[in-house]
C-alpha cells in the first residue's frame, strides 16, 4: 500500500470517528431536550382527583414522629 493511500485511509477513519460521535451527541441531545423522565409521573386516567376535603385538611402535623425526629437530628427546638 503506498504511503498517500494510507494517509488518505487515516484521515477517512478519523472523519467517520467524527461524524459517528457528532450523531451520538445529537441523539442525546433530542433525548435531554424532550424532557427528563419524572418519577411521580402518573397517566392522566388514573390520577386520582383531589377534592374540596382533601384541599382543605391540615397535611402538617408538628407532633407526628417523623416532624419530632427531624426536629431532634436536626437539634432544633420546636
Amino acid at each position: 500500500m503506498s504511503t498517500s493511500n494510507k494517509g488518505a485511509s487515516e484521515r477517512r477513519g478519523f472523519l467517520k470517528a467524527l461524524g459517528l460521535g457528532g450523531a451520538a451527541a445529537a441523539a442525546a441531545t433530542v433525548v435531554e431536550a424532550a424532557g427528563p423522565i419524572r418519577a411521580d409521573a402518573v397517566p392522566a386516567g388514573t390520577a386520582r382527583k383531589e377534592n374540596e376535603a382533601d384541599r382543605l385538611k391540615a397535611r402538617y402535623q408538628p407532633n407526628a414522629a417523623g416532624v419530632q425526629a427531624f426536629y431532634r437530628t436536626n437539634r432544633y427546638d420546636g
